[in-house]
């Protein structure tokens, strides 16, 4: 059985989530995987409560995917960073819209999601891949 054909988000273990996550990851073209390699990536269930303070969310399904690091664009080799560039997923969210959608595979909405918190690390505003997104669609 191949969790995309599951209909019960629970029947999707943590495990699982993080296999299929690595897989979406190793699927990238190389030459992307290359420029994003400094990042770690986490798999949580949802979001710490100050990061939906942060973003002024109180609902934790709000959240998919986070970025927390300083994009390429930014970068200097004279700035210490405090911490690694990290990619955040998170797994209940994701879930529950893979659920929701019903139309998408779950290891394609994962790749969706990691791609998006990809291309935060390269500098792009939510708007900027909304728009590339659709130019792709169309």
């Amino acid at each position: 059985m191949y969790p995309h054909q599951v209909s019960d988000p629970r029947a999707i273990s943590a495990a699982d989530f993080e296999i299929m996550a690595q897989r979406a990851y190793d699927s990238l073209p190389e030459v992307f995987r290359l420029n994003a390699s400094d990042i770690t990536i986490f798999i949580s269930d949802f979001a710490e409560q100050e990061v939906l303070d942060h973003f002024g969310m109180s609902d934790p399904y709000q959240l998919s995917g986070l970025y927390q690091g300083i994009d390429m664009g930014q970068k200097s080799i004279s700035w210490a960073q405090p911490f690694p560039d990290r990619i955040f997923l998170y797994r209940l969210p994701i879930l529950a819209e893979w659920v929701q959608r019903g139309d998408e595979r779950l290891d394609h909405l994962i790749q969706h999601v990691l791609i998006h918190e990809i291309g935060h690390h390269f500098g792009l505003s939510d708007d900027d891949m909304h728009r590339i997104e659709n130019r792709a669609e169309s």
